[in-house]
């Protein structure tokens, strides 16, 4: 396996993630948490959530596959789409 196809290989797992780790980021930084439960106060939880899901997207120029991790490690969401 060449240098190339273990970097797209391993980006290719943290693609399937990288919403889990970004609420991660979220849930472990007291600020952003702060911010994150005035936001959820103000306009719901699955407004939020979606918001920074299509954000998570949108940032890093993912692609839907057909799946989704049901059993995040991250509290603050139940599951999240899984991206390529």
């Amino acid at each position: 396996m060449s240098p190339e196809e273990i970097g797209q290989n391993a980006i290719a797992q943290l693609n399937k993630r990288i919403t889990n780790e970004v609420f991660l980021i979220i849930q472990n930084n007291p600020e952003l948490m702060l911010e994150y439960l005035r936001a959820v106060e103000r306009d719901g939880l699955d407004t939020v959530n979606k918001i920074i899901g299509k954000e998570v997207k949108t940032s890093y120029q993912l692609i839907n596959v057909n799946d989704r991790e049901d059993n995040p490690s991250c509290t603050l969401i139940q599951s999240h789409q899984k991206f390529e």
